[in-house]
């Protein structure tokens, strides 16, 4: 019998209130029924659980697998569409799913190092690229959410604080949006993104092979999903700016991207960073106007 942490109940009540604990003391019994349902024994869970249950098993082979059971649905099932999209092109292969279960079946990622443990910035950044450039695919707009709606916080906050009344700089605040207005209509291909590209999502698979895991799916331009790896780890090999600065240039050079395409983005997902901590109630969102700030030293 699976053990659930005591800390990821805490996590889902944390999450989703009485409903996410509820699904958290259930587990046990959904469980049983994923077993049953994809023929499979459990292992243990993985470490560090945040947003879905992820479980190690096995298939009645022996062959390793992974199981995860994520308390939202519809959020589930936008990765296991973006997984099928990105099929054979450098993510994790889908076995099975079941939406009634909120269950997804992959393939175990072996031997699974992510790509955080390469501390050397200039190789890690290179293999960022070589699974960038074979990840991305053209998709149907309407499967997906749009850019637009990615940065819905930025609308929420105007309608909350007006212009200039709410506690974000207000000069930040129209510089972001006049970005992202800019970079909107300014998209010629949109793509299926990965979303949130970042170390952790990247694995080392096989012998000098990488793939990705936990794609969240929106449809865009491509130079949007350079930033989530470029707000990781941002201190490796410099201070953050000469590290910023060194990774936009390897990666815009190496996939013919435009590095001021990438500032741009950057400086307006750092004020949304802010929004949404100002939103969270988290009197941090300095970072997220640092984040912006750094960005646009990139531009000059």
């Amino acid at each position: 019998m699976i053990l659930i942490p005591e800390e990821f109940v805490v996590r889902m009540r944390q999450l989703h209130g009485s409903e996410g604990e509820t699904w958290a003391q259930d587990l046990p019994e959904l469980l049983g029924r994923c077993a049953s349902r994809f023929g499979i024994r459990f292992e243990a869970p993985f470490a560090n659980l945040s947003w879905n249950l992820i479980l190690k098993a096995r298939q009645h082979d022996g062959t390793p697998v992974v199981l995860k059971l994520g308390f939202i649905k519809a959020e589930l099932d936008q990765e296991r569409r973006a997984l099928y999209a990105y099929a054979g092109r450098g993510a994790v292969r889908v076995i099975d799913g079941d939406d009634e279960l909120g269950a997804l079946l992959l393939e175990r990622v072996e031997p699974g190092a992510p790509l955080s443990s390469i501390e050397d910035d200039q190789l890690a950044t290179e293999i960022f690229s070589s699974v960038f450039r074979r990840l991305h695919c053209p998709s149907s707009t309407d499967a997906y959410p749009s850019m637009k709606a990615h940065f819905a916080g930025l609308e929420r906050y105007r309608r909350r604080f007006g212009k200039g009344a709410g506690p974000l700089p207000e000069h930040w605040v129209e510089r972001a949006q006049k970005y992202l207005n800019d970079l909107l209509s300014s998209t010629d291909e949109s793509v299926l993104l990965h979303g949130d590209l970042h170390h952790d999502n990247i694995l080392s698979h096989g012998e000098g092979d990488w793939v990705v895991i936990d794609p969240k799916g929106m449809i865009g331009d491509r130079h949007f999903d350079t930033i989530q790896y470029l707000l990781n780890y941002e201190e490796r090999g410099g201070d953050p700016l000469s590290v910023l600065h060194r990774r936009i240039t390897m990666i815009s050079e190496s996939l013919s991207l435009d590095p001021r395409r990438i500032a741009k983005w950057g400086v307006a997902r750092g004020v949304l960073e802010a929004c949404w901590r100002v939103e969270d109630e988290n009197s941090d969102w300095p970072v997220g106007i640092q984040i912006s700030e750094r960005f646009a030293k990139c531009l000059t």
